[in-house]
């Protein structure tokens, strides 16, 4: 019978069926039976687990596992639910576009770092050659070096009680005026007249980043006449001075390198070429001022009377400017005067040579700068004897007077050069007073 008709025609009621007896039996099962039952069920959900495991499509291993969200089965309170927030429309949806699906962040990823070759040596002295400076301050020869195109810096000393200079760079000649001087540092700053726009300059970097063991380089003018003489070496230590930083090196820094740049090998000056060792007392130890030093004197700080440290005793135990660059320097002064004294009556018989040459002198040797010179050389002057006045008395008047002349020039030459200076200064002294003559050094 069917299960809604509650009652038959023939009087037959399903009201007067006994109840089903479920409670009974399961409480009369035995425990047999009820562990069997479940050993069942555990084999159905392994077999069923299994079998959706071999199923399965294979993920690739390098693929993130995706969480796939399973909807629930709608209850009676879900559904209560998701009508509510229809009803409330989509501003009450909580889910972010875009929002990110992964469980963890994404890892770190550290740039390797390139590591460019460093230049070769050649093209950092390439770079750092036009922007140095030769430079003459009386009887002084230094270096120097451009930082800006109109701004050259320089030591001190090299300058010293002078208020212009002249620089040579290349074939380019230059006037300076000194601007700034700190003699505590052994710091100069010159002006230059007339700068050219496209002068090289050179960068500044500080003596902070230099190592001890770090290749450097040397740039200057050895023995005040070798411009642009490179040397290398290293920075063997950084010592202070009372407030003064030194960069230690072994890099050759000879007389005339003095205000010349320290660059490492990127072409940054670190430091200003100062100090050398003399030979007697060590090989191989030069020092150079930090280039920290000039930073303020360049943005027009005036130097601060604490850091009026001179570098004096230093630099005489070190055997830089002592007895032997005094000496030096008083056998240069000896023979400038006697060239200026030279040129002075030397210009007397330039006068008397160009008045008489043209009548009485058929040839001449022609060796240095003033044509009398060749009074002294063997034969040097050829006479028209057939002239109407006496060649030979002019000649030996010419003769007579030049003597004195090369004589007190010999004399001071031998002091000069008894006193230590250098065969390249003496010319170039010769030079500026037009008295060069190869037969000075014969």
């Amino acid at each position: 019978m069917p299960r809604h008709v509650e009652a038959c025609r023939c009087g037959f009621n399903q009201a007067d069926l006994p109840r089903p007896q479920t409670e009974a039996v399961a409480a009369d099962a035995s425990p047999s039976h009820a562990q069997g039952a479940l050993l069942l069920i555990g084999g159905l959900v392994v077999g069923g687990a299994i079998a959706f495991i071999m199923m399965r499509p294979a993920v690739p291993a390098s693929a993130p596992a995706a969480t796939i969200p399973v909807a629930a089965p709608a209850t009676e309170a879900t559904r209560a639910d998701i009508h509510a927030e229809d009803a409330a429309g989509p501003q009450a949806t909580q889910t972010t576009a875009g929002a990110s699906l992964l469980t963890t962040p994404p890892p770190t990823v550290t740039p390797v770092p390139v590591s460019l070759p460093p230049a070769s040596l050649e093209d950092v002295v390439g770079r750092v050659l036009p922007a140095v400076a030769s430079i003459t301050a009386g009887q002084a020869r230094g270096t120097g070096f451009f930082v800006r195109n109109d701004q050259v810096l320089t030591n001190a000393h090299v300058v010293e009680g002078q208020t212009s200079v002249r620089l040579q760079v290349g074939e380019a000649a230059y006037t300076a005026r000194v601007t700034t001087v700190a003699q505590g540092s052994d710091l100069a700053i010159l002006q230059v007249y007339n700068p050219n726009p496209k002068q090289a300059t050179l960068r500044l970097g500080s003596a902070a980043t230099a190592r001890v063991g770090e290749e450097v380089i040397a740039v200057g003018s050895a023995l005040g006449v070798l411009s642009n003489t490179v040397t290398r070496g290293i920075v063997s230590a950084i010592r202070d001075v009372g407030t003064v930083r030194l960069i230690q090196t072994d890099a050759a820094i000879n007389p005339g390198n003095s205000g010349g740049p320290l660059v490492d090998r990127s072409g940054v000056v670190i430091g200003i070429n100062s100090l050398a060792v003399a030979a007697r007392e060590g090989q191989g130890i030069g020092f150079a001022v930090a280039i920290d030093h000039a930073t303020p004197l360049l943005n027009g700080q005036v130097a601060s009377a604490a850091a009026q440290t001179p570098l004096t005793a230093l630099t005489q135990a070190m055997g830089g400017p002592g007895e032997g660059d005094a000496l030096r320097a008083k056998g240069e002064q000896t023979y400038t005067q006697a060239l200026a004294w030279a040129a002075q009556n030397g210009q007397q018989l330039d006068d008397y040579w160009s008045r008489y040459a043209r009548t009485c002198v058929t040839s001449a040797a022609r060796s240095g700068d003033r044509p009398w010179f060749a009074v002294f050389e063997p034969n040097g002057v050829s006479l028209n004897l057939a002239a109407s006045i006496n060649c030979q008395s002019w000649l030996d008047t010419m003769r007579t007077n030049a003597v004195p002349i090369k004589n007190t020039l010999d004399q001071a030459a031998e002091i000069a050069r008894r006193s230590g200076v250098y065969p390249g200064v003496m010319r170039d002294l010769r030079r500026r007073y037009r008295l060069d003559w190869s037969g000075w050094e014969r």
